[in-house]
């Protein structure tokens, strides 16, 4: 399977490097740099059909989704990492409270939702879709370093060593195990 996972374009709490988590925020005004990068990425999309289309339930995954000019379905699995008391405070504030763990062992952490819980949300999600061979996402930070550290690693204690920036496009091949 080909997954081809976008992170949605920033919101006004990115530029502010707060954390969003759950919290449903609209899109910041499109600059021109995300204009030209969304062609940029347009160009890869367009060399293979994608059998679904995706996005999680909040309206910034949404409205990227569409400034790509595409119609997703909705999949929960996708939503992003619940932060919890973190949510609308900088990630330096996380950081600080967990260092080492957040970077080296996340998956032991419980923030508003337990990371063996996001980890869990992106088995679910594999399982789910194993019988397609292209699918787009259009997600979050967090759950797609999760998503690389899983498929690449095995877990998602390496998601943060992974730096996944706004409107960044990744495909990666996926071998399913039945």
């Amino acid at each position: 399977m080909n997954i081809t996972l976008i992170r949605h374009l920033p919101t006004e709490w990115n530029k502010k490097t707060w954390l969003q988590g759950r919290r449903d925020i609209d899109l910041a005004p499109v600059t021109e740099e995300f204009i030209n990068k969304i062609e940029q990425n347009q160009e890869q999309l367009q060399k293979q059909p994608f059998d679904i289309v995706l996005a999680s339930t909040l309206k910034r995954t949404h409205q990227t989704a569409h400034l790509y000019g595409y119609q997703p379905e909705t999949e929960g699995l996708l939503d992003e990492l619940d932060f919890g008391p973190f949510e609308g405070v900088p990630k330096g504030k996380l950081i600080n409270e967990y260092g080492d763990k957040w970077i080296e062992n996340p998956k032991e952490l419980i923030l508003g939702e337990s990371l063996k819980n996001l980890e869990a949300r992106i088995a679910l999600f594999l399982k789910k879709y194993k019988d397609y061979h292209n699918v787009l996402v259009f997600g979050h930070g967090s759950w797609i370093r999760g998503f690389v550290s899983y498929v690449n690693y095995g877990d998602i204690n390496n998601m943060n060593k992974i730096n996944v920036e706004n409107n960044q496009c990744i495909t990666m091949a996926v071998e399913m195990s039945e």
